[in-house]
């Protein structure tokens, strides 16, 4: 069960094992592109187009046609990654249950956006954990972890691109060792659990009264997507790409800094931050020098 790129290589290294994939479940097809005409699948059922895994896409996890399909499938196992919140008669059916990948070392960061709140909060370090599902989200007991490093330089793409293969491992290490009757499960510490809310406009807009080096991680931690942003003389800006520096001032929070030509910096708190990459509302991607040479900033302004 999984819908984008990043459970592929799951799904990949499943079958290359020799599996017997009963099915593949995922998301429906969406509609998009000009004019919402081009069909749009997940980059599961691709890969389980290519292999001839039987495929369900319901709209509704619940619904009766479906939750009999899946029983007539009659899987050993449900894996489930990145796919989405499953009721109990689905994660309940298969006689050796329904394991989950998660994007952190349960029982940290349980939520929506592991990946982001690690990075976000400054972490030196992430991982992914492989769980028996049950009612309560991302508490089950945990099978096998492994540790990511999260460098300086990364953000939460670059994170996710190499989580995705470890993710992989992790989920073939679990399948074998339940083949085998090799996993000791044990429970999460519910007392250590941390938490990673869903991303939104409020959670991922900059506030430049915080530090430079919260700012910094906020940057990275929302990188590629959805984005860092702020406003600026009424324009939103989303920023993918800075640096900071820690320096003694006495500007208002929020002061703009540039020459207009190669640099863009913003006061905070205990020093600025500059811009690297940033995008305008209507604007494509582009280095801050680019946007300098299409875009006057009025040194007047406050960003917000």
């Amino acid at each position: 069960m999984g819908t984008p790129e990043f459970a592929v290589p799951t799904l990949e290294i499943l079958y290359n094992a020799g599996y017997d994939i009963a099915g593949v479940i995922t998301s429906t097809d969406k509609w998009g592109g000009r004019g919402r005409k081009v069909k749009i699948e997940s980059a599961v059922k691709k890969f389980a187009q290519l292999k001839g895994i039987n495929i369900l896409q319901p709209p509704n996890l619940k619904n009766k046609q479906f939750v009999e399909e899946l029983r007539s499938l009659k899987a050993d196992l449900q894996i489930v990654v990145a796919f989405r919140m499953l009721p109990e008669v689905v994660w309940n059916m298969p006689p050796l249950g329904t394991y989950n990948l998660h994007g952190s070392l349960l029982p940290k960061y349980r939520g929506a956006a592991p990946i982001n709140w690690s990075i976000i909060n400054g972490d030196q370090e992430t991982g992914v954990t492989s769980f028996k599902l049950k009612h309560e989200i991302d508490t089950g007991s945990i099978a096998i972890q492994k540790r990511i490093k999260i460098y300086p330089s990364d953000n939460a793409t670059a994170v996710h691109d190499r989580m995705k293969f470890i993710a992989a491992d992790v989920i073939y290490e679990t399948v074998k060792g339940i083949e085998l009757g090799q996993i000791d499960l044990h429970a999460q510490e519910d007392t250590a659990a941390t938490h990673a809310p869903k991303l939104n406009p409020d959670n991922t807009k900059i506030d430049f009264s915080k530090s430079a080096q919260s700012i910094h991680n906020l940057i990275r931690g929302l990188s590629q997507y959805p984005c860092a942003w702020f406003n600026l003389t009424g324009k939103k800006i989303k920023v993918y790409k800075s640096n900071f520096k820690i320096e003694t001032h006495s500007k208002s929070t929020g002061t703009v800094e540039t020459d207009q030509k190669s640099y863009f910096k913003i006061y905070c708190k205990d020093g600025s931050i500059y811009l690297d990459e940033l995008q305008m509302t209507g604007k494509k991607k582009m280095s801050v020098k680019d946007w300098l040479n299409g875009y006057t900033v009025d040194l007047n302004a406050e960003a917000n």
